[in-house]
């Protein structure tokens, strides 16, 4: 067999070898399983709503994220046409999203672009209620974190003021019945800062993020207005073994006014009630409710030092607090 032959029945065993791959996975797409849908235009397109909220941001700090292409004496131009097209653009997107309520599988396509037009219209709506609480989210992270020279810092750069924006962005479609979008708005944030809030948490004003690496915030949590939390703490559920049986009932802590939650501290259970003016410490496991004013902390573990045999060290230079926290 010539070379070139050898070649060519090479070829055509790949393209055979490929042609047959193609009709087994076609074919698999048959199987009606979730994962088999293939209709891409009866669900939210999840890069426009990604690229919706970063021109909601935008909108929210119009000196910090505006488009560098429009010089200052344009930003109000530029700002009423980034509104009229951001609200058009999540119009269509929350009447695509809405299919997926069951009660509106018989309504008309007519009907359900007017109920999204109108959603729409009220989240925006509320804008200025969400800067309003943006802007006490600002002032406690800066007047909680003596690392932070300026406030223009804190928006520019800190992963915990960008994932509270994004859901109490989030929050306000949430609260309108809106499926899908604000789930995937606020996995956005949480894929950027690694801090997960579920867009159906209630949240007040003044609240604070520290850090903020492998914090978790469930679905029903509450919390109250001037709490401060560190990295890696958990507002979560007792357990999920119920699966769907327990979808909107509250699985998920209440934390009162004026508490602080250091880090890897674990707070869980729906009838769990963290009261007012309380401190968590670091890596407490809670599933009961704690009285206001409480300070609550773990007694040292045991702590093994070596040292130089030449230093002549005392009993108490080695104790640490029995009771602790810490700020950074």
């Amino acid at each position: 067999m010539w070379k070139g032959e050898a070649v060519s029945v090479m070829e055509n065993t790949i393209e055979n070898k490929v042609a047959g791959i193609v009709q087994d996975i076609l074919r698999d797409y048959q199987s009606d399983r979730a994962i088999d849908k293939i209709d891409l235009f009866h669900q939210p397109d999840k890069e426009v709503v990604i690229d919706i909220v970063q021109k909601l941001i935008q909108i929210i700090f119009p000196g910090y994220y505006r488009d560098k292409s429009y010089r200052i004496y344009h930003a109000a131009n530029h700002l009423s046409t980034l509104i009229e097209d951001v609200m058009y653009r999540l119009h269509k997107q929350i009447a695509i999203a809405l299919v997926f309520r069951p009660e509106k599988e018989k309504e008309s396509a007519v009907e359900t672009d007017k109920e999204a037009e109108g959603i729409a219209v009220e989240f925006f709506e509320s804008i200025p209620r969400v800067r309003e609480y943006l802007e006490t989210d600002l002032q406690a992270a800066y007047d909680g974190d003596p690392a932070a020279y300026y406030k223009d810092e804190i928006i520019l750069s800190y992963p915990g003021m960008f994932a509270i924006t994004v859901n109490r962005i989030a929050h306000e479609l949430y609260q309108l019945s809106v499926p899908l979008i604000p789930r995937i708005m606020t996995e956005y944030a949480h894929s950027i800062t690694g801090i997960d809030i579920h867009p159906g948490a209630s949240i007040g004003k003044y609240f604070f993020i520290d850090h903020g690496t492998g914090i978790v915030i469930g679905e029903s949590t509450v919390i109250g207005e001037h709490v401060k939390i560190y990295q890696g703490v958990t507002l979560g559920a007792l357990s999920t073994r119920g699966g769907q049986r327990l979808k909107c009932l509250k699985r998920h802590p209440t934390i009162e006014d004026n508490v602080t939650i250091y880090s890897g501290a674990s707070i869980l259970g729906g009838d769990t009630v963290i009261g007012r003016n309380t401190v968590i410490g670091s890596n407490a496991f809670i599933t009961k409710s704690i009285a206001e004013g409480t300070r609550v902390s773990i007694r040292n573990q045991e702590l093994q030092f070596k040292y130089d045999t030449k230093i002549i060290l005392k009993k108490k230079d080695l104790e640490q607090d029995e009771f602790w926290s810490y700020s950074i």
